[in-house]
């Protein structure tokens, strides 16, 4: 019970927290000129687990799923959006799964941010470590080669 009544959501960022701000946000060591945009807060701790990110983070509260009737409206889209007007990133990194609904939500965001001229980019897709290419599925596969980079 008593870590129902501590838990809250970061007023910054939205993760889970028990203070006002959460440690990612009031850490002068994250690199303030990112932030990546997740659904959930359980999102924020895989990344935070791969120690390859040293951003700040904004959580949605879900994704844009019409079939659900979920729209940008019920989403913290607004927030996101003023944070950009407000802090000037230089890059938003939007990691949303890779269905239909991250995607049409990660195409939404994209959309909406490029007036503001902030960079928006995406989460690469590919083969995971240790793969075989005759396991892989036709989607995948295509998604790896057309996000390749140079050696």
């Amino acid at each position: 019970m008593q870590l129902k009544e501590r838990v809250q959501l970061c007023s910054r960022c939205y993760s889970i927290t028990e203070e006002d701000l959460c440690a990612v946000c009031t850490d002068p060591q994250r690199n303030r000129a990112m932030i990546c945009v997740v659904a959930e807060a359980k999102d924020v701790f895989a990344i935070e687990r791969t120690s390859a990110y040293d951003g700040r983070y904004h959580v949605l509260g879900g994704l844009i799923s019409p079939m659900d009737g979920i729209g940008p409206s019920q989403l913290r889209v607004r927030e996101l959006v003023d944070r950009v007007a407000a802090e000037s990133p230089g890059e938003i990194l939007v990691a949303t799964n890779p269905n239909a609904e991250g995607e049409a939500t990660a195409l939404y965001l994209s959309r909406l941010l490029a007036p503001s001229g902030v960079n928006v980019t995406r989460l690469a897709y590919g083969l995971p470590i240790g793969g075989d290419l005759d396991y892989a599925d036709e989607n995948t596969l295509a998604r790896a080669i057309q996000g390749r980079r140079s050696l």
